[in-house]
């Protein structure tokens, strides 16, 4: 049986980064309306970096502002939170105890455990005004992660890949704020998202040397419906998009840029989704 059912999401609970801060009519309409249930409350500033841990069964995701990782329980609904040194943009397991994490600079490497840090790569540490944000492993479990303008108004961000020896390239420039990104199932294709485009990309992707070509705009998102932030991608390959500003997270057909349905959020600014649970459903 198919599923097409958005399980967990982040959002913002306190107005305080960047994006539309006032509820528009959206002129996209969709008859297929869905809304989403509270699953936890919490006083986080800026959630983000939704993430389900199968391995786990938690899921995982960051409060960028407060400088915090979070693993939140919901069979027995508790939330553990982990301090960073700095603003946290992007979360991916290594293993039960051990985490990359992206924060302000760059790439480094979370024990849970011991509570220790270590650096991998401080890619950007000379660009003062950036700082990391979104990013996911490919299906060959490099990590891809992107940094933006901390004003969010000049295109300083670029995207990186960091392989699983941790070598680091840079695989696009002139990014303001870099956020949604996820790979196909057949792992030919990658859509990324750079949010004041309004603009879902979609990329030709070689798996085997993790290189990307022929950008293509897929989606354009009109203003009325808000600025596409983080992103999920569900067994059929379509998007699933969280919506700053928007109230929603949006879901659209990977092959014609369809709008398909809308799930409604009860928060202005939705920043990331995930598929979660025992089956992913």
């Amino acid at each position: 049986m198919k599923r097409n059912i958005l399980l967990l999401i982040t959002y913002m609970i306190m107005v305080v980064s960047c994006g539309p801060s006032t509820e528009k009519e959206p002129d996209d309409k969709v008859s297929n309306e869905k809304s989403a249930v509270l699953a936890f409350k919490t006083s986080a500033t800026l959630g983000e970096g939704a993430f389900w841990f199968h391995e786990t069964q938690s899921f995982v995701w960051i409060d960028i502002e407060n400088k915090q990782l979070n693993i939140f329980n919901p069979f027995i609904n508790k939330n553990e939170t982990f301090n960073m040194p700095s603003r946290i943009g992007t979360v991916v397991p290594i293993d039960s105890n051990n985490y990359v994490v992206a924060l302000e600079d760059g790439i480094y490497q979370y024990d849970i455990s011991s509570k220790s840090i270590q650096l991998i790569d401080n890619i950007e540490k000379d660009i003062l005004g950036n700082r990391f944000n979104d990013g996911k492993c490919d299906p060959s479990g490099r990590l891809w992660a992107g940094t933006m303008d901390m004003a969010c108004k000049d295109p300083t961000g670029a995207l990186y890949k960091i392989s699983d020896s941790y070598d680091t390239e840079k695989m696009l420039d002139s990014i303001t704020i870099s956020n949604g990104i996820v790979w196909s199932k057949d792992k030919t294709k990658m859509f990324y998202i750079d949010t004041p485009t309004q603009t879902i990309s979609r990329f030709d992707f070689d798996n085997e040397s993790g290189t990307i070509s022929n950008r293509f705009s897929l989606v354009t998102i009109p203003d009325s419906l808000g600025s596409p932030d983080g992103m999920a991608i569900d067994e059929n390959d379509n998007l699933w998009v969280a919506m700053w500003g928007g109230q929603a997270v949006l879901n659209y057909d990977h092959r014609s840029g369809a709008l398909i349905q809308k799930i409604k959020v009860p928060a202005l600014n939705v920043t990331s989704c995930a598929f979660g649970g025992q089956n992913l459903d």
